[in-house]
Order: C-alpha cells, then sequence, then structure tokens
C-alpha cells in the first residue's frame, strides 16, 4: 500500500470522524494533539480503525505523541508497520 493511498484513508477518516479536522481544513504537518483535534477517546477511535482497517495490532507502548500527532507521523507509523 503506498503512502498517498494510505494518507488518503487516514486523512479521509479524521476528516469524517472529527468535525474540528473539517473546520479547521488540517494538513499532514498539523499537530493533530494540540490543536484539539484529537482528544484521548479520538486516539482510541483512530487507533480501532487503524487496527481494523490494516490488519495490524498497536501495542500499548506504542500510542506515544510521535506516533500521532501529524497525519504524516500517523502515515509513516502505519508504513512501518505494514511492510
Amino acid at each position: 500500500m503506498t503512502g498517498n493511498h494510505l494518507d488518503l484513508k487516514i486523512r479521509g477518516f479524521i476528516l469524517e470522524k472529527f468535525p474540528l479536522a473539517r473546520k479547521q481544513q488540517i494538513k499532514g504537518s498539523d499537530a493533530l494533539l494540540e490543536s484539539g483535534i484529537l482528544d484521548s477517546l479520538g486516539i482510541l477511535d483512530l487507533v480501532t480503525f487503524l487496527e481494523q482497517e490494516f490488519s495490524i495490532t498497536i501495542a500499548d507502548d506504542e500510542l506515544v505523541p510521535d506516533n500521532f500527532q501529524t497525519i504524516d507521523g500517523i502515515v509513516a507509523f502505519v508504513e512501518r508497520r505494514t511492510t
């Protein structure tokens, strides 16, 4: 799966699930946590989506801000897990 395909799927989920992301017209490098787009419940929703959509398991020690701070970071994390 290409990075662009991953980006579209992940960005689509975030835009659909989190209205603030649509309102702010987020870019791949925008901070999702600091901007309030993602909170702890949002991270859980995102993790569930990623696990189901990409057939991966995300361990507790992988739930760090670096992996979920931006859409670009999430895409890179999923790429590492699926290759």
